[in-house]
């Protein structure tokens, strides 16, 4: 990888993979983070490598996290004029990925929590590549008038999105919204909305992730 990348942590099939999941992170965190989901996958997915990098930018809240973009204004508008500054960060992410392992766009999955759900739903839609498939925990879908309007101008693939319906931080309201875009515009789609869950993943959300990986890569 170039010296130029992102950071990244990575799990799993380095010698050899056949496919790969990338995990990008939530608002505030880092890879670290989610590359903790690749051991609960990893066994069954024995020729894939599970790789997690850094947000470009260091988090506006302070701390030691990162951002893929400023939250600091939540109006639609201007997270999606925000999010065009880490787009191009992530396709050169990606595409050093391929170089470096090997593998073809269409055995790369995304997996997103809640910003890094965002990510993975605005860049696999308009990349020139088709995806394996998009994983989103907690996210949202940001500019998804434009997915809806004109769906033929994006990219296919398989997407499952998962949501806790005591989300403090991305309503529940995002997901029904995010869902409701995405199958109107002809994706492939399915999603579960977790009674009692807050931010973030549980045990049955985990599993349904290796599922969805498992079918779309194998």
């Amino acid at each position: 990888m170039s010296e130029q990348s992102l950071n990244f942590y990575k799990h799993g099939n380095e010698k050899a993979p056949k496919s790969l999941v990338i995990l990008l992170h939530g608002y505030g965190s880092n890879g670290q983070d989610l590359i903790s989901l690749a051991p609960e996958w990893a066994g069954d997915m024995p020729d894939t490598l599970f790789i997690s990098p850094d947000a470009p930018f260091p988090c506006e809240m302070g701390g030691f996290g990162f951002q893929w973009f400023s939250l600091e204004n939540r109006r639609e508008d201007i997270m999606i004029a925000n999010i065009q500054q880490a787009v191009p960060l992530l396709n050169d992410f990606i595409a050093q990925c391929v170089e470096s392992f090997g593998v073809s766009y269409d055995k790369i999955a995304l997996v997103g929590f809640s910003q890094g759900t965002m990510m993975s739903l605005y860049v696999a839609p308009r990349h020139e590549e088709v995806f394996a498939g998009v994983m989103g925990y907690s996210g949202a879908l940001l500019d998804g008038q434009s997915i809806l309007d004109a769906p033929d101008k994006f990219k296919k693939f398989p997407i499952s999105l998962r949501h806790g319906n005591a989300d403090e931080v991305v309503p529940v309201e995002m997901f029904e919204q995010a869902h409701a875009f995405l199958q109107g515009a002809g994706y492939s789609i399915e999603g579960h909305i977790t009674p009692g869950l807050g931010h973030g993943i549980d045990q049955d959300g985990v599993a349904n992730g290796l599922i969805f990986l498992k079918k779309v890569l194998y």
